[in-house]
């Protein structure tokens, strides 16, 4: 996983919002995908209701920022499916940190969000204030551990949903509570999304998806 995966991850907030319907977030084409090879990166399939996922020892993330309609709401639900993954890893380790899958939920002070709507991306990279929370698919860590991210620093929490395997699962989450436990205080607004498959480090293959997204 590299640096500027990372990078690109909390800047998801950057992009045009756009609309959402009734808490629903469709994979359609408002997710943009950032690759970081000129030769190699996910290809991800938008399907509206499922996105798809197939890695080859690749990694990118596709990314969408968040109406301000959506930034006060901190629970999530969505379901997702692993039908060939990459082994267990230790996801606090720079450069060996593949997983399966993982849903990134980016937040930002809603002073600032207003300020940086249609910003670039130097601008918004200066911004110490984003936070991130990662859930994740992988790893060799048990089920609701919070790890420290090997890129993103204090910005960013690992919080692990699934360890490595293959299989279908539901996952209903507390953002809000999630965000305590990991940074302290209260979630400040829900800016931006992205999703990621990672299997650059142990030159794996994944084939997964994610589907019925919503926000509460």
């Amino acid at each position: 996983m590299s640096f500027r995966l990372s990078t690109a991850v909390a800047l998801c907030f950057s992009l045009a919002a756009t609309a959402v319907s009734a808490g629903s977030v469709a994979f359609d084409r408002n997710w943009k995908k950032q690759g970081f090879s000129l030769f190699s990166g996910n290809s991800y399939g938008y399907g509206g209701n499922t996105l798809s996922v197939d890695s080859d020892g690749a990694v990118s993330l596709t990314y969408r920022a968040l109406p301000q309609s959506f930034w006060p709401k901190h629970k999530a639900q969505w379901s997702w499916s692993v039908s060939e993954g990459v082994p267990a890893t230790d996801l606090t380790r720079k450069g060996g940190d593949d997983r399966n899958l993982a849903m990134y939920f980016v937040f930002l002070p809603e002073a600032e969000a207003q300020r940086v709507q249609g910003g670039n991306i130097r601008q918004l990279l200066r911004s110490d204030n984003a936070r991130v929370l990662v859930y994740v698919w992988g790893g060799a860590h048990k089920r609701g551990a919070v790890l420290p991210s090997p890129y993103l620093g204090a910005r960013g929490k690992t919080v692990v949903l699934r360890p490595s395997g293959n299989g279908n699962a539901n996952e209903n989450v507390d953002l809000a509570k999630d965000f305590k436990r990991a940074f302290g205080g209260q979630a400040p607004a829900l800016v931006g999304l992205a999703v990621s498959g990672d299997s650059d480090d142990t030159n794996s293959r994944i084939m997964a998806s994610i589907s019925g997204l919503r926000l509460n």
